[in-house]
This record gives C-alpha cells, structure tokens and sequence, in this order.
C-alpha cells in the first residue's frame, strides 16, 4: 500500500527533469506513489521517468514588457493555478516539490494556498527565477549548490546535492580508465539545449588542426543540434574521423563513464553528474545565462580541481586543439582530474532529499531536520 502521493513539478529541460527523476526513483522504492507535473518540453525526457501519471498544466513565464504579452501571461498563470489547484484537491499529495523552471509556479502556488507542505530542490548555485519567486511561500529549500549560510534563504536552506539518475550512479561504478598514446581516446562534447550551436561550429574545426595521429586516435561522441546535423555530418565525413553525432542520446551516462575527456556547458545537473561519476571536463559556462549560474557552478568543480573552466570568448577552435594535443599525450593529468572530481562528487544526493522530503510532508521544520543529521 502506497504511503501516499508525492507530486514533483519541473521545467522540461533535462536540468529540472533529471533531478526530479532521480528522486522519483528513491521515493518509489520507499513507498510513495509519484506523480509529475511539467510541460510537453518533458516528452523526450520522460520515458523513464518513474510517474504514476505525467500532467501538464497552463503556465507561462513574464518576461515581455509589453503590456498585452504580460496580460496574457498572467491569464496563463492564473488559468495554470486553477487547474493545479484541482489537481492536488483530486490527487491529496502529501507533499509538492518544485524544481525549477516556469511550470513549477502554478502547482507550487496553489500547494501553498491549499495548506499543503511543500519544498524547493535549486540545482544552480544561483537560484533561478521561478524558485527565487516561491522561496518566500515554501517550508524549506533544498540546494544542489547553494550554501546553508549566506544566502537569502538559508534558514530554510539544506545542502543536498544534486540528486542524479540511477545511470550515472551505475556508470560511477566504473573507474577511469586513461587513455595512453597509441589507444583511442573517448571524447565527449555536449552543450544543453541552448549550447550546442557554439560546439556544433568549434569542434570540427578544432579536430582538422590536429596532426593525424592524435585525430585517428579520437571517438568523438557530440551532442548536435537537429539544424547542425548536416553541417556537422559533413565536416565528420571529410575528416574520416569516428564520430557519433546526434540531438539527444539516451545512453549519455554509459558514454560519459567510457569518456577520458569531457566538454561541455556547466548545467547544474551536468557538474553534479561528471562528479559522480568522477571524469576530468573543460566546462565552458553558457554566456548568456541570466544570473551567470553557469559559471557559478563551474567554479565549484574546478576549485577541487576536477575541471578547467574556460569562458567561450576565449575558447577558439585553436585553443582547444591546443587543449586536446595536451592532454592526449598527458593521460596522468587527466587521471589526476578524474579522481578529483570524483571527490567533489555527492552519489548519496538522492537518499539525502528523500530523507528531507519525508520530513518537511512530516510537518518538521528545517530546523529540526538539520538536527537529525547531526
């Protein structure tokens, strides 16, 4: 018998889903029923996704100045909490949790409204704008990145970690294996919805600046944006390299465990993953991220010297063919960086937000199950 329903609400990207996904999968097996709201973005990312049932309810960000767009928004917003609010009366959640993203605001709202408990997860070490606007009205704030002192919210604020989905704690599994010269070399290259257009343009043209021996080495696994894929399939075919290229892989987590480098943008779930999972990346920040969360949450993998973080404008294809002669021939530098992301790196995330959500749809305070911890 179920011990009651766990409604989880996040933005369609992989950021907000996967994290949502990962604590499903715990809640599930201690017993709760699950069940996600979010919007058609998800579609691609909920296959796996471990819900009794998926809802999309109206909902939509204001980010228009314009008076008729902000009207219609709001309209949006307001229909998007009237259908939440019958939901959660329908479903009785014993809790909501949000994680982010503009389709967590009306589900969030109308939890509080309703008297029914309710928590934020924030992966970013900056916290977006859907969950800096319902920090105020939730009972507590779990943080991927975020300190549990400092902040504007750190009375209600625990340090979790980003939870992440049961491949990567699976692909953890498997240790870093260097690449020496001579043998291939796994390269991983991924941007995130947003990002892939600046790779989808450098790399190619980094990998032709290298001298033969070290490209016939290379097995080049790229995330491409569908309008890149010509583009970027002919520039692999007349460079007669191994490459798979495509728009999203489902077995991202088997291929970032057979990576010896990573390159790619600094999502929180992203940084939460290459450190579990323990493998040496050059994270370039997305440039034109609101609150510069990216690089925020780059810096904090680096410090532990796991990553080198390079900004995009100074991230030009000869610099990272540069990078790439380097370290193929240094694979004791990248060894090094595996094991030290692998320090950084929180695999328990998950237990740790089950453990908080069970507590706050318990009715105890922050407070209290901060005490529990020690």
């Amino acid at each position: 018998m179920s011990k009651g329903i766990v409604l989880l609400a996040a933005g369609g990207t992989g950021g907000h889903v996967f994290p949502a996904e990962a604590l499903a999968f715990k809640l599930k097996e201690r017993g709760y029923s699950v069940h996600l709201v979010t919007d058609s973005r998800a579609e691609r990312y909920a296959g796996k996704f471990p819900a009794e049932a998926i809802h999309v309810v109206p909902s939509a960000t204001i980010g228009s100045k314009n008076p008729v767009a902000v009207a219609r928004s709001l309209w949006t917003l307001w229909s998007g909490m009237r259908a939440a609010k019958k939901l959660i009366q329908r479903l009785k959640p014993v809790i909501v949790v949000g994680f982010g993203g503009y389709p967590t605001v009306p589900p969030l709202l109308a939890a509080t409204r309703l008297g029914v408990p309710s928590m934020l997860h924030e992966q970013n070490a900056v916290m977006g704008r859907a969950n800096k606007a319902l920090a105020p009205r939730v009972k507590a704030i779990a943080g991927g990145f975020l300190p549990e002192s400092g902040g504007a919210f750190s009375d209600k604020t625990i340090a979790t970690g980003n939870p992440v989905r049961p491949a990567i704690l699976a692909a953890a599994e498997q240790p870093y294996l260097p690449s020496h010269p001579g043998e291939p070399f796994n390269l991983v290259v991924f941007g995130g919805s947003q990002g892939a257009q600046y790779f989808s343009k450098a790399m190619p043209t980094a990998i032709s600046l290298l001298d033969d021996v070290l490209r016939e080495r290379l097995r080049v696994t790229q995330q491409v944006r569908p309008e890149d894929m010509e583009m970027v399939g002919g520039c692999v075919a007349q460079l007669q390299m191994g490459a798979d290229i495509a728009p999203f892989f489902n077995d991202m987590a088997e291929r970032l465990a057979k990576a010896h480098l990573v390159i790619c943008r600094s999502g929180a779930s992203t940084v939460s993953e290459i450190s579990v999972i323990g493998r040496p990346a050059v994270l370039v920040p997305y440039p034109h991220a609101l609150d510069h969360d990216q690089a925020a949450n780059a810096a904090a993998l680096a410090a532990t010297g796991g990553a080198k973080v390079i900004v995009q404008a100074e991230l030009s294809p000869e610099r990272i063919a540069s990078i790439l002669s380097h370290v193929m021939n240094d694979p004791e530098k990248l060894a090094g960086m595996a094991a030290a992301a692998k320090l950084a790196g929180k695999p328990d995330a998950a237990n740790l937000l089950a453990d908080m959500v069970e507590a706050i749809a318990a009715g105890k305070t922050v407070s209290e199950f901060k005490r529990t911890r020690v």
